[in-house]
């Protein structure tokens, strides 16, 4: 009986917003397409799930496919559905985000044509993406913003080894507001999850920072509780 019910067809995609910190800036994931529609525009990594595969195995594929990029953690945030999001008809999308760090993965680039390139860009300067991935963007920032209350998310981004200064870039770069550097590094350092490195900067042009890492442990714990930074 069941081989007679009629197949039902669907479009549903994957969009990645992947997110790292380099050079003092918040930077996202990009790639250029190549195929219409939008061709030559900046879009989010994503594509079609294939019918034959899940939705956590194509978010993995595409990623890869379009980036180089593989094994990397990504949670789903939201599923997008409007309409008329895609001019060839309606395509369902499930969006997925992650932090990294920039520093390891530098290097990124397309491994079918359906993209000309990937490229880490600033979120300060994004300009209008395809489709609506502009929204998926923002809905993905506007998470990392709250994340950043109650998870320790900057040690996902920053590097192992860091500045005081590089911390606060990060911060200030999420919250999109400057934070008075004093107060923020002095309660930065009462929490106790920062360890001190008898370390300094090398290679700088400037007088070397001194060096910090995250005791992991504290630095958990610490997010236990609603972690207020902006009223540094």
């Amino acid at each position: 009986m069941e081989e007679n019910l009629p197949k039902f067809e669907s479009a549903i995609s994957i969009d990645c917003v992947i997110f790292g910190f380099d050079a003092g800036e918040l930077k996202i994931l990009l790639i250029e397409r190549s195929a219409d529609p939008f061709k030559d525009w900046y879009a989010l990594p994503g594509n079609l799930v294939k019918q034959d595969e899940g939705i956590e195995e194509a978010a993995g594929r595409i990623l890869h496919e379009l980036t180089g990029l593989n094994d990397l953690h990504m949670e789903q945030f939201h599923t997008f559905g409007e309409v008329n999001r895609h001019p060839s008809g309606r395509v369902i999308t499930v969006a997925y985000y992650a932090l990294i760090r920039i520093n390891s993965q530098k290097e990124v680039k397309p491994l079918i044509e359906f993209a000309k390139k990937a490229f880490w860009h600033p979120v300060s300067e994004l300009p209008k993406l395809a489709f609506d991935h502009s929204d998926i963007f923002k809905t993905g920032f506007n998470k990392v913003r709250r994340r950043l209350h109650y998870q320790p998310i900057a040690y996902e981004l920053l590097p192992e080894k860091f500045t005081l200064t590089q911390l606060q870039q990060l911060y200030e770069a999420i919250l999109n507001k400057k934070l008075d550097k004093r107060n923020f590094r002095k309660k930065m350092l009462s929490y106790g999850f920062l360890k001190e490195l008898d370390e300094k900067q090398k290679n700088v042009s400037f007088r070397a920072a001194k060096l910090y890492k995250f005791d992991r442990r504290k630095y958990a714990k610490i997010f236990q509780n609603d972690l207020n930074i902006e009223e540094s």
